[in-house]
């Protein structure tokens, strides 16, 4: 199984958001956009795990305690940078407490072997991807000046940076993502409260 650890996003913002991507994205056709219902602010890849690490991961998940906190959805990016953009994203607002909660995420599954992020948290949410490119944020041997994105960087360069709203974060969710030839699915296995 595949599992993560992400933040849902509230209705009105993913339709903000949606309503922002039918209005930029045939400025880059050959992108693969994420679909609306896939929208989420990944706190934790995990990778594969055997269907029996579940339940583990489930209870170390249930001992965090974190309080709730604003999160706030504008502008956007380009990683790993503009001349060699392979993902597009949107920007996220929270302060420390997103933050403090990828972290302990991070932490408390470290007990049970899985690997600990290798790189600095950094809240984004994923719109698109450069086609036939990896999605990763990371710099790559062969990045260099492609232009995957350049008409939508144009485009988005003469427009005010998009606000797309704010949420509470009350909970967070571990789920599942099955790999399919039209994309990932997403299935939510466990949802854990925050105070």
């Amino acid at each position: 199984m595949r599992l993560f650890v992400a933040l849902d996003i509230d209705e009105n913002i993913r339709e903000r958001i949606v309503r922002f991507l039918e209005g930029v994205r045939g400025f880059s056709p050959e992108a693969r956009w994420v679909r609306p219902e896939s929208l989420h602010v990944t706190l934790k890849f995990i990778g594969e795990a055997a269907a029996d690490q579940v339940g583990r991961i489930q209870q170390r998940l249930a001992t965090i305690a974190a309080d709730g906190f604003e999160v706030n959805f504008r502008g956007y990016g380009f990683f790993p940078g503009v001349r060699a953009a392979r993902v597009f994203w949107v920007g996220i607002e929270a302060g420390e407490k997103l933050t403090a909660l990828a972290a302990t995420v991070d932490s408390t599954l470290a007990q049970l072997d899985i690997a600990k992020e290798e790189h600095k948290f950094n809240p984004h949410l994923t719109v698109a991807r450069a086609a036939g490119r990896s999605g990763s944020p990371r710099r790559q041997a062969g990045d260099g000046n492609h232009r995957s994105f350049q008409q939508l960087q144009d485009k988005l360069a003469v427009l005010a940076p998009p606000e797309f709203g704010s949420m509470t974060a009350r909970q967070f969710f571990l789920y599942e993502s099955k790999l399919s030839p039209g994309g990932s699915h997403y299935a939510k296995l466990a949802e854990f409260d925050l105070r």
